[in-house]
């Protein structure tokens, strides 16, 4: 199989199909359209769907009042994992407010196996605030599950969408800790064989980021 030269350094997200474009390829339109089935996915173990929403007994507080770094979240081995090719340190995408909500991504192409992983951190007045976002955010991604143990509540799920024969599988998590909120996305295609990764590839993938985003927010990542 031969090799295609890395895209460009991005500014901003892109879908696969404009890497693609960057190199060389000619598709119409992104695979990374509205879902065409949603396929259950919870924690590593299938613990069948449940509610994203976990009970909480904390009090109005702020335990965070910033966000951490995010390039430094993932352990370089992690990122050399999940996404083979990419930069170690990772392109953090500018934000309004850099203090309440960064984001991390690292994205390439090799050979014909693509790759895109981000680790976003957004910091909310309270935790009711963040709960409540993260009631809404789970809500909008229906089909996954909780997983257990991460944060004061987690939830999973995989998307897989096909555009022009082209799959993507594409993994969200959405994990609270007090006030905060880590957000992951984890996706994947296979340009060869139009094929996407399979949904154990992604969803361990995206709940292995997720553990390690928030264990950096834990261990001291902008604690008031």
């Amino acid at each position: 199989m031969r090799s295609l030269p890395l895209p460009l350094t991005l500014t901003a997200r892109l879908s696969p199909v404009a890497v693609l474009a960057a190199a060389g390829w000619a598709l119409s339109s992104g695979p990374l359209a509205a879902p065409q089935a949603a396929e259950h996915t919870p924690a590593e173990e299938k613990t069948g769907t449940q509610s994203a929403s976990a009970p909480s007994t904390s009090t109005e507080s702020k335990t965070y009042t910033a966000a951490p770094a995010p390039c430094g979240s993932v352990a370089e081995k992690t990122v050399t994992s999940l996404v083979p090719g990419a930069k170690k340190a990772g392109k953090e995408i500018p934000s309004t407010d850099s203090a309440l909500r960064r984001t991390c991504s690292w994205n390439a192409l090799e050979g014909y196996d693509y790759r895109w992983l981000d680790v976003s951190f957004e910091i909310m007045g309270s935790d009711e605030a963040a709960r409540k976002s993260y009631t809404a955010r789970t809500e909008e991604k229906s089909g996954g599950g909780a997983v257990p143990g991460l944060g004061d509540s987690a939830y999973s799920v995989v998307n897989l969408t096909t555009e022009d024969k082209q799959q993507t599988r594409e993994g969200t998590v959405v994990a609270r800790a007090a006030n905060a909120l880590v957000v992951i996305t984890y996706n994947g295609s296979d340009f060869e064989s139009k094929k996407a990764p399979d949904t154990d590839t992604i969803n361990k993938g995206a709940i292995k980021a997720a553990k390690e985003a928030v264990a950096a927010l834990e261990d001291g990542g902008g604690k008031g």
